[in-house]
């Protein structure tokens, strides 16, 4: 099975669940995007396997100093507004692997490195993960609105303050693209 194939498996059966509740129409728009996304400048994809299954996954590319969410309803803060920042666009763990740290580990291998000073992603706030966003750092920059979905919280992350520790799963299904 594709990279493409797996990733588009495992966000049709995350997307599924509450509050998502996503279908057939929006995993397509997902996978026919993912070609594009990958080529965008700065990209990064971490993948995380339990043998030959794809149990988690997180991406992103460079988001240019200038620009912004295209919904934005709020201008981003100054600080923030003419540096590159690093776009998260997925982070996403299958349900059966949550709660072992695979999901804070796609996050720390996603976003350790980067040349960027700071992150931001676009969060659905009645979502598990908006909390988890907020315990680990990131904060509400603005909202959007987006024809298909709900409002979304924009979320910043100052880069500077993710740890280059050591990696924490002791070798584990890592793969970074």
């Amino acid at each position: 099975m594709s990279v493409v194939d797996a990733l588009a498996d495992l966000y049709a059966l995350v997307y599924a669940e509450p509050p998502y509740r996503e279908g057939p129409a929006q995993v397509a728009r997902f996978r026919a995007g993912l070609p594009d996304e990958a080529a965008r400048p700065g990209f990064r994809l971490v993948l995380a396997r339990e043998g030959e299954e794809l149990i988690g996954a997180a991406y992103g590319w460079t988001m240019a100093g200038g620009t912004w969410w295209s919904r934005a309803k709020e201008e981003p803060p100054a600080e923030v507004r003419d540096r590159d920042k690093f776009a998260v666009l997925e982070w996403i763990v299958h349900p059966q692997h949550r709660s072992h740290g695979i999901g804070a580990e796609l996050m720390r291998r996603l976003l350790q490195g980067r040349p960027e000073s700071w992150a931001t992603l676009a969060s659905d706030p009645r979502s598990l993960a908006n909390g988890i966003y907020r315990r680990n750092g990131w904060r509400v920059a603005g909202h959007s609105e987006l024809p298909w979905g709900p409002s979304m919280e924009l979320l910043l992350r100052d880069l500077s303050r993710v740890a280059a520790g050591e990696r924490s799963d002791g070798g584990g299904p890592w793969l970074s693209t």
